[in-house]
Parts: C-alpha cells; sequence; structure tokens
C-alpha cells in the first residue's frame, strides 16, 4: 500500500466523530489506531483497492456503533481464533459463551459488510 494511501486513511480516520481535541470520547468510540488496523486488514482482504478504504471504514464504523470498544476486541478476538488448533484453540473453540461471543460478532461484521458493499 503506497504512503499517500495511508496518509490519506489516517487523516481520514482522524477526521471521524468524537476525534477533536478536547472533545469527550464517545462511550463506543474506538481507539483511532485499532479503526486504521482493522481498515488496513480489511483493503489487503480486498485487493488493497482504493475504493476499500470508504468500504472498510464503513463497516468499522458500522461495529462501532453496535458493539463497544472492549465487547469488540473480545469478540473480534474469540471469531479470529476459533480455528487455532490445538490446545491453545481450544479456550477459543470450546467454552459455550465463547462461541456465541464469537458467532454474533461475525454476523454483526457480516451485516455491516453487506450494508457497506464489502465482500466476504
Amino acid at each position: 500500500m503506497s504512503s499517500t494511501i495511508r496518509t490519506a486513511l489516517v487523516l481520514g480516520l482522524a477526521m471521524l466523530p468524537g476525534a477533536v481535541l478536547g472533545q469527550a470520547p464517545a462511550t463506543k468510540d474506538y481507539p483511532t489506531v485499532d479503526r486504521v488496523e482493522f481498515v488496513l486488514e480489511c483493503m489487503q482482504k480486498n485487493g488493497g483497492k482504493q475504493e476499500f478504504l470508504y468500504k472498510c471504514s464503513c463497516v468499522i464504523d458500522e461495529i462501532a456503533a453496535k458493539v463497544g470498544y472492549d465487547d469488540f476486541v473480545e469478540a473480534a478476538t474469540a471469531a479470529r481464533y476459533q480455528s487455532l488448533g490445538g490446545e491453545r484453540g481450544g479456550l477459543f473453540r470450546d467454552p459455550p459463551q465463547i462461541r456465541e461471543t464469537a458467532k454474533r460478532y461475525l454476523q454483526i461484521q457480516g451485516e455491516a459488510m453487506k450494508r457497506c458493499s464489502v465482500p466476504r
């Protein structure tokens, strides 16, 4: 990804609601670095195309509107490591509550991707 795209992404995300200096963060506000990481990963999964800068930003905004940051971290981690093999993976696969958390997150993410026109 070019430095121009990264710069545009960082500047664009810095302009999100709640990014104004001195303004109290919203209850579901996510740290900018986490938004950027999400968008960059999403863009990479979609060929790094410029159009996905906006679409992937839309997805994380949709998720943030529904899930608080701490819950997002927990659920996204659970979903990511569901397929991890061995004993360590069992921590994310076996407990019913963690499976349900991952399932709910994937559903929210899938709906957001659909609304923002991001292929699965």
